[in-house]
């Protein structure tokens, strides 16, 4: 079996700041509660702060993960296979960049193998990575194409993401049941209109269910 690893490079990171302590991050979420007209020592405030800094510490773990490296062990004995991989209606769980507010939907990510293969968790593992991580729903989609791109070298990827921002359905113009839907196609996905047509199409198909 031969294994393809690439050198490793931590994709779109961004510089590191300087990390306050977990004393300081709970004090400022003291601040916030204060500043939103409640008492934080109350009783059922006084642990909020060590509860948000441990939520955080979750929804933002993209920051401590390589996704290169998610995709660095990658497969050639595939019999020849070079059809259409593709990985649809993945949960996805981000937060907005601008409002701090959970941007929830699902994501649909194809390649078209050149030669090597990835295991197909490695492809969702790529997708939690970003999205992890602040985000604009226009910069994961590009993120994930990319990133799976410069790894693989594929013949094409494609990635479609749908989603809802509640920073839309919660606050502001107040619209609930709005999706946004992006898409980013490279190589075949982008040049050939049959193959771009295809994932589409699959991604319309009906739903099967698969019994042990």
């Amino acid at each position: 079996m031969n294994i393809h690893t690439p050198a490793r490079s931590l994709a779109d990171q961004p510089a590191t700041p300087i990390r306050p302590s977990r004393e300081e991050a709970e004090a400022a979420v003291r601040t916030l509660l204060m500043w939103a007209g409640d008492d934080p020592t109350r009783e059922g405030l006084v642990d909020t702060p060590a509860r948000v800094a441990r939520a955080y510490g979750e929804f933002f773990s993209g920051y401590e993960t390589d996704p290169v490296e998610l995709l660095a062990r990658s497969f050639e004995e595939t019999d020849g296979y070079d059809e259409m991989v593709v990985l649809r209606d993945i949960r996805l769980e981000s937060h907005c960049e601008h409002h701090l507010v959970p941007i929830i939907g699902r994501a649909h990510i194809a390649y078209i193998p050149n030669g090597r293969v990835v295991g197909i968790s490695k492809l969702a593992r790529v997708l939690e990575t970003y999205a992890k991580r602040l985000q604009i729903q226009e910069k994961l989609t590009a993120q994930v194409a990319n990133t799976i791109e410069q790894v693989l070298q594929p013949k094409g990827v494609a990635v479609v993401i749908e989603a809802q921002h509640q920073c839309m359905t919660t606050r502001g113009i107040h619209k609930p049941g709005v999706s946004m839907v992006t898409s980013r196609m490279l190589g075949a996905f982008r040049d050939d209109p049959e193959v771009r047509r295809e994932f589409l199409t699959m991604l319309g198909a009906p739903r099967t269910s698969v019994e042990a």
